[in-house]
């Protein structure tokens, strides 16, 4: 087996390590500053400049279509990049994206919302998650009910990530309580916050926060369904599952930023006339969040290339979810640990990663989502153990 990367893929690595190295780290004391004045640590048109600078480099719609402008990237070329993006707790993304359900959209659809969506002009949030449904989707309450030509919306989404800042949502309501989420019985719709639906933002322990959708008798036309009526399980499942690669990826390029700082202060850091390197007790924490490290590294790679071959990649991406989001949560208590009462204090990223990375065990899936998952495969004979090696 070869696991070397290819010529190619060091390159567009290398270079968006470079920017993020050049345009984003620099930037990392003032979103600190920022933070501990509860103050954005990045705004949205920093956020747009940035990805305009990006652009000249060349990275513009990782996941992105050609023909939209897009560079279309493999899985494991995306999951790599958003490694490097990890090493950066600034809070930034590339642009030139668009919900990957967006593209079910018809040619007026493309128009009205894809295409600005994918230039920037206009920011979108998706919105599935209900105060009694989170892992259980299927369990959706908020209505949909026709009245002419239109539909009328009523009910509330939470969690939403991006729902604070959105000018447009793509919302599964039910449309037909009958038939049940899994049975047809729920769709999507597009829907323009100037039609009528409110945000409340959501305070957590992390930066930023989700948002409350409030949807009081919201009127939607019927051409802002996206897809067909009934698809909106579907769509909503297509739009969770892509995140399960990329969570961990991104979970990775903390944990070797975070394990560099902690090799670095234990080398520094001197007590009773030592550095702390030398005790027995930091070289373990420092062995085992490389040896986790590296085995989430690997499952991640291998749920990215299930994608690329055009396998299933439901198994292998809810194992690199489990284990990702778990690695850098051990990873990012152990640093702490090495760093002391300074990693407690807001002056280091360390709190901040602390608090952050919690949230990968939650969203996109639950630890114990994926658990059920991953054992019901096993159980029902769905895959069989070491099957991507058969």
């Amino acid at each position: 087996m070869d696991f070397s990367l290819s010529d190619e893929q060091k390159a567009i690595r290398d270079t968006a390590r470079d920017f993020i190295r050049k345009e984003v780290a620099p930037l990392e004391q003032e979103v600190l500053r920022r933070e501990r004045n509860h103050q954005p640590g990045i705004t949205h048109d920093e956020l747009k400049e940035l990805q305009q600078k990006a652009k000249k480099f060349g990275f513009w719609g990782l996941s992105t279509p050609e023909e939209y402008g897009g560079m279309n990237l493999p899985a494991v070329m995306q999951s790599l990049i958003w490694t490097e993006i990890g090493h950066s707790f600034v809070p930034f993304r590339f642009g030139g994206e668009a919900d990957n359900i967006l593209y079910y959209a018809n040619d007026a659809q493309r128009e009205e919302y894809l295409l600005p969506t994918i230039a920037g002009d206009r920011i979108s949030c998706f919105a599935i998650t209900e105060p009694g449904a989170g892992s259980d989707a299927a369990n959706i309450t908020l209505s949909a009910r026709p009245d002419g030509d239109d539909w009328i919306l009523h009910g509330e989404k939470t969690f939403i990530t991006g729902g604070n800042d959105a000018d447009f949502t793509i919302v599964v309501a039910v449309t037909d309580k009958e038939k049940g989420a899994r049975g047809g019985g729920t769709t999507a719709f597009l829907v323009d916050r100037d039609m009528g639906w409110t945000s409340e933002f959501i305070q957590t322990m992390g930066e930023g926060g989700p948002a409350s959708l409030v949807f009081d008798n919201v009127r939607v036309p019927s051409r802002n369904i996206l897809g067909e009526i009934g698809q909106g399980f579907e769509l909503g499942m297509k739009w969770i599952g892509k995140g399960r690669y990329i969570i961990p990826s991104h979970a990775v390029g903390i944990a070797e930023r975070a394990l560099q700082m902690a090799i670095d202060h234990a080398r520094n850091r001197v007590t009773f006339g030592k550095p702390i390197a030398v005790n027995q007790a930091i070289q373990w924490m420092i062995a085992d969040s490389e040896v986790e490290l590296e085995a989430a590294r690997w499952l991640v790679l291998r749920a990215a290339w299930s994608i690329d071959a055009g396998l299933d990649p439901r198994h292998p991406s809810s194992m690199a979810k489990l284990y990702g989001a778990g690695m850098v949560n051990r990873v990012i208590d152990r640093v702490m640990q090495i760093h002391g009462g300074m990693g407690y204090t807001r002056e280091l990223p360390i709190e901040r990663w602390y608090r952050q990375v919690r949230l990968f065990r939650i969203f996109e899936g639950t630890d114990e989502m994926q658990r059920l998952i991953l054992s019901r495969d096993l159980l029902r004979g769905y895959t069989k153990i070491g099957g991507h090696l058969a």
